[in-house]
């Protein structure tokens, strides 16, 4: 196996396609690194890549995506629990998980990339509306689930876990929070300035994609050993208000660690910057004050 730090990477990238994966793979193709895609036969694949059309939950497609391939980047996924029934979304995700990791590390691939999800700690998608236990959010907050998607992406870092301890490989789940790109910022501002108590859960957060798919580049090529669970976000909350606005309204009885002047993320991304060098790119000031009445 090359060496991952140095050497051009051979990656499958599974859901290529959408808006994550889309710029995953236009990520690593702009550094140099040879990418495959498992691609639906429905979906519209990339150009200047190579393409094998399968479900990520058939281990023949799978296989047949791996030929020459050093580690994988794994982002198929039904993205939400309304997306479909929720035995499909549950099953969805976990099998293609398994498939996806199981069978490329039984053709020697020892290095893995999942797309987590801030859901996996449950928080922000619970009808119970628990809140964290503390700010900053990190990796540390216990889960507490109620719906069939946060409950795939735990079963994901634990399938990440097993797959590592059984094959000695190594590889990290990013926990994502709201994906923003320049085509959904204006859409998601709309949405997010309506629901300013929903983000309590994870602290507001986002990530420009571009930022994501350079946090899957340093995972796919970094130096460590060992499964991991990381929060990427940006270092501003997605809220037109100021961060102890939020908190004192939507989270007033939660402790904090430290105090959040402007619109700084009670985020902890601390564990993404030591194991992988990663800090955010870009930044998204906010657009303009909100009546402060709303919400």
């Amino acid at each position: 196996m090359p060496d991952l730090s140095v050497d051009p990477v051979r990656v499958l990238v599974t859901g290529g396609e959408g808006l994550v994966g889309s710029a995953v793979v236009a990520g690593l193709v702009a550094a140099g690194h040879e990418v495959t895609t498992l691609t639906l036969p429905d979906a519209v694949a990339h150009e200047g890549v190579r393409m094998v059309r399968g479900d990520a939950r058939d281990p023949a497609a799978v296989a047949r995506a791996l030929d020459r391939v050093d580690a994988v980047a794994h982002l198929a996924a039904i993205p939400g629990p309304d997306h479909a029934a929720a035995v499909e979304v549950f099953g969805n995700n976990a099998l293609a998980t398994f498939t996806v990791l199981w069978t490329a590390a039984e053709h020697g691939v020892r290095r893995f990339v999942i797309a987590s999800s801030v859901n996996a700690t449950g928080l922000l998608l619970n009808p119970h509306h628990p809140l964290p236990p503390r700010y900053p959010v990190d990796e540390s907050v216990p889960a507490d689930l109620a719906d069939p998607y946060s409950l795939s992406k735990q079963v994901d870092e634990h399938t990440l876990r097993t797959v590592c301890r059984r094959f000695g490989a190594s590889g990290v789940a990013l926990r994502l929070p709201l994906m923003v790109s320049s085509e959904n910022r204006e859409q998601l501002r709309s949405w997010m300035a309506g629901r300013p108590e929903k983000g309590a859960g994870d602290g507001w957060g986002w990530l420009d994609v571009r930022d994501a798919a350079e946090a899957f580049r340093l995972a796919i090529t970094g130096r460590y050993e060992g499964a991991h669970v990381v929060h990427v976000a940006a270092g501003e909350t997605f809220d037109d208000r100021p961060t102890e606005e939020l908190l004192r309204r939507y989270a007033p009885d939660v402790p904090r660690q430290r105090a959040y002047p402007g619109h700084t993320a009670p985020i902890d991304t601390g564990r993404a910057r030591a194991l992988l060098g990663f800090v955010p790119r870009f930044a998204d000031p906010p657009s303009g004050a909100v009546d402060d009445e709303e919400g």
